[in-house]
């Protein structure tokens, strides 16, 4: 019983430990997606993506690389976005980067993995689209496209469909300063920061847990034999096609599987196999599931292996550019999975920051109807997009 208690404390241990390593980074990235939110309509995003023109995928690719959420508000958003006139690929290719092209992504592979990481997601990122685009112009069929609108126009509202036809944007007059600072503005801010937050706290937090228990837990000799790791060829070939595997047997998605992905690469997965599994949070089980209620079975079994297909060669093309370049991290590894405990050292001083920063929005919130709004986020998107408004008192097309 003790020896199993140890155990607990410890994968506990190591998941809080990352948690302190990459919070700052965390609060950072929604607070920049939150003012992008605050400034930014819904409506006018789909406008922005009626076709899948490489201008509208470029617009798209940078929106949604704006505008941060989890894995699951960011297929509810794609879908309303979708309904809202935007193309299906653009729409898709939105979702994609909402989730894998943002900014804190990037910091936190950065923090528990190292640059080489960050660089290989802004990389294999707009490759990965590149290649979904051409997949998608040539074999998503007429007939795909038209199941998918029918489907996706039927109701189906749940929890993060509401929070992703929340609109809470303040347009009206004056210069992006003036309305950011504005008593709308900063309220706007603040609802979509705490909204994000508990949209994405849930991966987060199971995500932290889960590479906990596995560092703790897992000998590295499973992860070794699991990726080749003794034949350096076969792990090359193997780790981009098992990464997304391991991706959906973990369940984890968003922001979450870092950490996770810190704890597979100190076990011996390739490079090309850490950026598949990163890119791979969109086709874990339950938002396949999703993808069936939102767009029907036939297009979801579509979306899932072009997914699929688009993270593998992404995951490829990584490894045959950064390794003639000396990109790919050689030697020991050495990610942080929270071995190195806490200290009072930069991330110390980050943290409380930007901790002062976020208990300053969360007031702002809750001071301005905020509760009532997460009480709304199982509402009809009807009803979220009515309470967004009034919240904030949004002018403008």
């Amino acid at each position: 019983m003790s020896t199993v208690w140890n155990g607990i404390v410890h994968a506990l241990g190591i998941a809080f430990s990352m948690t302190w390593q990459v919070t700052w980074s965390l609060i950072l990235g929604f607070t920049l997606s939150a003012v992008v939110e605050a400034l930014v309509r819904k409506s006018t995003i789909a406008a922005l993506l009626p076709d899948d023109r490489p201008r509208s995928l470029a617009t798209a690719t940078g929106l949604g690389a704006a505008s941060s959420s989890c894995s699951y508000a960011a297929v509810a958003l794609a879908r309303s976005l979708f309904r809202k006139g935007a193309d299906l690929t653009a729409a898709m290719t939105f979702q994609f980067a909402s989730t894998n092209l943002v900014i804190e992504l990037g910091l936190v592979l950065g923090l528990l993995l190292g640059w080489q990481f960050t660089l290989a997601e802004f990389v294999g990122g707009p490759f990965m689209i590149v290649l979904l685009a051409l997949i998608f112009r040539r074999f998503l069929t007429r007939r795909l496209r038209e199941e998918a609108r029918e489907q996706a126009d039927k109701g189906l509202a749940g929890s993060m469909e509401g929070h992703a036809a929340m609109d809470m944007s303040v347009t009206g007059t004056g210069s992006f300063w003036r309305r950011l600072t504005s008593p709308d503005g900063l309220t706007s801010v603040s609802h979509n920061f705490v909204m994000e937050w508990a949209a994405v706290l849930r991966d987060i937090v199971i995500g932290l847990l889960v590479a906990g228990a596995a560092a703790a837990w897992i000998p590295d000799s499973f992860w070794q034999s699991l990726f080749f790791t003794d034949h350096p060829i076969a792990a090359e070939l193997w780790g981009p096609i098992i990464g997304p595997v391991v991706a959906v047997a973990a369940f984890v998605c968003s922001i979450g599987n870092v950490p996770l992905a810190a704890v597979l690469w100190n076990g011996g997965i390739s490079f090309g196999g850490v950026v598949s599994f990163i890119f791979a949070d969109l086709i874990i089980v339950p938002i396949i599931v999703i993808y069936a209620k939102y767009y029907g079975r036939r297009v979801a079994a579509f979306l899932t292996a072009t997914f699929y297909l688009t993270m593998v060669a992404a995951g490829y093309a990584v490894e045959l550019v950064f390794g003639p370049l000396h990109l790919i991290p050689q030697g020991a590894r050495n990610a942080s999975v929270g071995d190195d405990g806490i200290s009072w050292n930069y991330t110390t001083w980050l943290n409380v920051t930007f901790l002062l920063l976020a208990a300053a929005l969360v007031l702002r919130f809750l001071r301005t109807g905020g509760r009532a709004m997460l009480s709304m986020m199982g509402g009809g998107p009807d009803d979220m997009e009515h309470h967004g408004e009034a919240r904030t008192g949004t002018q403008g097309t």
